[in-house]
């Protein structure tokens, strides 16, 4: 296929092995880890700030929308194109420009992979905290437009509480820099507002992130139930007694027998649900809180608290939990994973509510939990070739999403709102509220610029998504 004159344009911004425009090249990018949409018009790699302001002024100039994009994982269709235009792959900018162990900090690119960076300073002795499931994958330009989070991050925060500063080329092409290496500069928080704006306010070049200390030791208890209202009671009275983990994460029986099956992990066959409990710092707190946390289990009655003897132990349960979702799609055709949030004391009566919702529509779900901040991510199971279970589906979670609101929740706690919870944004937005959003493009003259067609409601009903597979949460 011959090129036309926009993408000839790329290729000399680019370079010829940097931008992608045959069919069937395209194809691999209309979908992310949850949705498709369309194939893009072209895919280009650039590998410097200079090349993505280069390509954004070209894109304004010929009015072509951009959608800037990282490893894809993402699960809410936030990656993926709705009108037609530019993806702008960030995976080749993979540099990790600058480690200051000192100061716990690192500057990075945006398409470093999130475990990458951990492996180049665990000789220092730090880690960098927020840990999605897909961390292996996704990038950190990708976290920071989701403002991600992970089973790690119930102590320490999520990605916004750990980026301190940005490099970022607006719309117009304008590189500017927010934020700085240390904490308190004076001004408006451009950094703040950046983290989670899912793409459209502006493109991410360098990320400058806070670093953690290691911690001397690392405690992590497996807490079986034969109930599952025990463990989510369990939760609560955790927090109650003051007690914050490191990671608090919850499995049902019927995700954790397809666990089992497909990792061996060492969870339990016949329970109805576990918890697993990390807790981390000196070594005599770690070890005291170890058997506080067994106790408060065992007072809300736990059938019984393992505690892994060994590293290799504790990595083959957390391998496990961040495989659960791949354990779930070796049992059904596929699933739809959501990713509501809710107080965490309200856990036992949003499981009935799960559970109804499951029985009224005769659809299996499996639950997985970030337990300790009340981070839901039901996985609905369904087959996409039957159009009836699609619908099913589909009105199931937005069901499942208006409980959670109702409970005193949210839409999402770290998977963003994309084209699949555009719709559902009125649950806990008034129409000030959304048009307050909406004038933030203006004021960084991004418009429908930058990853149209996300976020804000378009009168569509939420079951026109397209749902696919999910992936890891």
């Amino acid at each position: 296929m011959r090129a036309s004159a926009h993408i000839r344009e790329l290729i000399a911004i680019a370079g010829t092995d940097g931008v992608l425009w045959n069919p069937e090249e395209l194809m691999l990018y209309e979908y992310d880890a949850l949705s498709a949409a369309r194939p893009p018009d072209a895919v280009v790699f650039p590998r410097t700030t200079a090349q993505v302001a280069g390509i954004v002024k070209l894109a304004r100039r010929k009015k072509i929308p951009l959608v800037p994009r990282g490893a894809g994982t993402g699960l809410s269709g936030g990656a993926v194109v709705t009108e037609g235009g530019i993806v702008l792959s960030l995976v080749r900018m993979k540099q990790i420009i600058e480690v200051d162990p000192e100061n716990q900090r690192a500057r990075v690119q945006p398409g470093v992979v999130n475990l990458d960076l951990s492996a180049a300073v665990a000789k220092h002795g730090l880690y960098y905290v927020p840990d999605p499931s897909s961390q292996r994958a996704c990038t950190l330009g990708g976290n920071v437009a989701e403002n991600s989070g992970g089973p790690h991050t119930l102590a320490y925060g999520v990605t916004t509480n750990h980026v301190l500063g940005l490099e970022v080329v607006l719309a117009s092409g304008e590189v500017i820099h927010t934020g700085a290496k240390f904490w308190g500069r004076p001004g408006y928080d451009l950094t703040g507002l950046m983290v989670g704006s899912e793409g459209m306010l502006g493109i991410v070049t360098e990320i400058t992130v806070r670093l953690a200390r290691k911690p001397e030791a690392v405690k992590t208890l497996l807490a079986i139930y034969d109930q599952a209202r025990d463990a989510t009671r369990t939760v609560a009275a955790l927090t109650a007694r003051g007690i914050t983990a490191a990671a608090l994460e919850m499995m049902d029986g019927f995700t954790l027998r397809a666990v089992e099956e497909a990792t061996h992990a060492g969870y339990p066959m016949d329970s109805a649900a576990v918890l697993l409990i990390e807790v981390e710092g000196l070594r005599e707190a770690a070890e005291e809180q170890a058997e506080q946390v067994q106790a408060v289990c065992m007072e809300n009655h736990a059938r019984a608290v393992r505690l892994a003897g060994n590293n290799d132990e504790r990595e083959l349960l957390w391998k496990g939990r961040k495989n659960a979702f791949g354990a779930l799609g070796r049992i059904s055709p596929n699933f739809y994973v959501q990713d509501g949030v809710i107080p965490r004391t309200r856990l036992p009566e949003m499981l009935d509510s799960m559970e109804r919702i499951g029985r009224k529509h005769g659809i299996a779900i499996g639950n997985i939990f970030h337990a300790g901040d009340g981070n839901l991510h039901p996985l609905l199971m369904y087959d996409a070739r039957k159009p009836a279970e699609r619908e099913s589906v589909a009105k199931a979670a937005a069901e499942i999403m208006a409980e959670c609101v109702a409970l005193g929740g949210s839409i999402t706690g770290e998977h963003g709102v994309g084209i699949e919870k555009s719709e559902l944004m009125p649950l806990i937005f008034s129409e000030d509220d959304l048009e307050m959003q909406k004038k933030m493009l203006q004021v960084f003259g991004a418009g429908e610029a930058l990853n149209p067609g996300k976020v804000f409601p378009s009168g569509k009903m939420c079951g026109e998504l397209r749902v696919q597979m999910g992936g890891a949460g």
